[in-house]
């Protein structure tokens, strides 16, 4: 395969008379109010309602964990900022896989693909389809674990749901990730102004000693902030979306600065309200923080809390799938998945076998007892992929320094976030050996893969038969085609 240069446009897609392109492609539908939802969305999830004790058990204080919170909320605005020049640089959806693809060559973003595709993905999109099981149905357990098998079900239930929403139109999918963002936001307002009335009544005992007990071992101090900055994950997730944006010039750092700005206040003050009423030594237990709060505060209506954590984990879920089936997409364009991946509907105008590709795979890791493993043993590979991103940043200003830049950040910032990378990738091999060990293994299980179905180029006949009859059979079925290339 010829790698494609990506292309430069002249000047922004014209969104305004979008009734007259009847090109089958995927349309620039999302508004910059759909690209807030998208990264608010995608990073506000069940963590910060259920427990924040990583943090605080690293941290040793109650100060310290709320410093190491507003510092990952900065260093994830500068990795934001950075992805601003990648994503207005390079308008094609895929994130840090199309930017890896065109700094560095389609073996490596091959390997970053098949990780994030084949397990980050879809792991992910199950353990939070099973978080919203747990809690939408909690109300009606509050005192006994709520079953298994009704759990599981209703995680499969919510998946196809959302998979035939994402299905069926952009609109759809982009109008449930802002009722649902909204949701999220709502609930964690809701605790914070409940939050600020405790410290009108006198309530702050917890916080009149906030650094006591403080940690000062730089290697504990680490940890809390890698356990931080994964509760920001998701907010690179616009970028996966980028060709379906309007104005990308425009919106995408608009959504950034909103996004990432409102998730660090947030996030800070929701936890100021926490340690206005439960104690530190209850949230290093790993309780359920938020409800806990609710059940002391809100009486009777204590059960709004969980629904609130349903909610915001059912946005997760649609969040997941919206911009993990672009991937699949995207993927599937470079010819480093099945080609059928890159399809479009004719009907509906949405990359359909990627969206159903992406629901199966998650609805079969839901059968699974070990998908919180494999998310941990290839966790530090999110962290290479995002730091080999920003690292292109300085390689494009270097190799390709007449492409025009809408966006140009200060050469300071990707330098900063390529280091903190890189010591992010470090911590968990020096206190995780095993662990990364083995993922180290899962991301060498794709080089046989790229090796037969990317790098062998002359296939056998019978193979390359059988590939393209299995191809016209999907098209045929899903009423799908190849999308046309969009004139820029």
């Amino acid at each position: 395969m010829t790698k494609e240069k990506f292309k430069i446009p002249t000047s922004e897609p014209d969104v305004t008379d979008s009734n007259e392109d009847t090109s089958v492609n995927l349309k620039p539908k999302m508004s910059l109010l759909n690209g807030v939802t998208v990264i608010v969305g995608s990073i506000i999830g069940s963590g910060i309602f259920v427990s924040p004790k990583g943090v605080l058990m690293e941290a040793g204080s109650v100060g310290s964990s709320l410093i190491i919170w507003s510092a990952c909320g900065i260093f994830s605005m500068i990795g934001a900022y950075c992805y601003a020049e990648l994503g207005t640089l390079i308008v094609r959806s895929g994130a840090d896989y199309a930017y890896i693809f065109e700094a560095f060559g389609e073996f490596p973003a091959f390997l970053r693909l098949w990780v994030e595709c084949m397990i980050v993905r879809p792991c992910s999109q199950a353990i939070v389809a099973l978080t919203f099981s747990y809690y939408i149905i909690e109300p009606l357990f509050p005192d006994c674990e709520q079953p298994g098998v009704a759990v599981r079900l209703l995680a499969i239930i919510s998946i196809l749901v959302l998979t035939f929403v994402n299905c069926k139109d952009v609109k759809w999918a982009t109008r449930v990730q802002d009722i649902f963002t909204y949701a999220k936001v709502l609930a964690l307002l809701l605790i914070i102004i409940t939050g600020f009335v405790q410290l009108a009544r006198g309530n702050f005992e917890y916080l009149q000693t906030s650094f006591e007990d403080s940690e000062t071992d730089v290697t504990k101090i680490a940890l809390a902030f890698y356990s931080g900055l994964f509760a920001y994950n998701g907010w690179n997730y616009l970028n996966f979306v980028i060709e379906e944006l309007k104005e990308p010039s425009k919106n995408l750092p608009k959504a950034i600065w909103i996004s990432i700005i409102s998730v660090t206040v947030i996030y800070v003050f929701t936890n100021v309200a926490y340690f206005t009423t439960v104690s530190p030594m209850e949230i290093k237990s790993g309780a359920a923080v938020a409800v806990m709060f609710s059940k002391r505060l809100y009486g009777i209506m204590w059960w709004i809390m969980p629904i609130f954590v349903s909610l915001s984990t059912f946005g997760g879920v649609n969040g997941i799938l919206f911009t993990s089936s672009r991937l699949f997409f995207v993927g599937g364009r470079e010819n480093h998945m099945p080609k059928v991946m890159s399809f479009v509907s004719i009907n509906n105008l949405t990359p359909m076998p990627a969206v159903l590709f992406m629901g199966l795979l998650s609805l079969f890791y839901l059968v699974s007892s070990d998908m919180y493993a494999l998310i941990n043993y290839v966790s530090f590979v999110n962290w290479g992929a995002i730091g080999l991103s920003v690292f292109s940043v300085l390689y494009f200003r270097y190799t390709r320094p007449e492409l025009p830049r809408p966006i140009k950040v200060a050469l300071i910032w990707p330098i900063i976030y390529t280091i903190g990378s890189i010591l992010l990738i470090i911590l968990p091999i020096y206190a995780k050996p095993v662990e990364t060990g083995i993922g180290i293994l899962i991301i060498a299980s794709g080089i046989p893969v790229y090796v037969v179905f990317v790098a062998w180029k002359s296939k056998p006949k019978f193979l390359t038969n059988a590939i393209d009859k299995g191809t016209c059979f999907l098209q045929k079925l899903l009423l799908v085609v190849p999308e046309e290339k969009k004139l820029l």
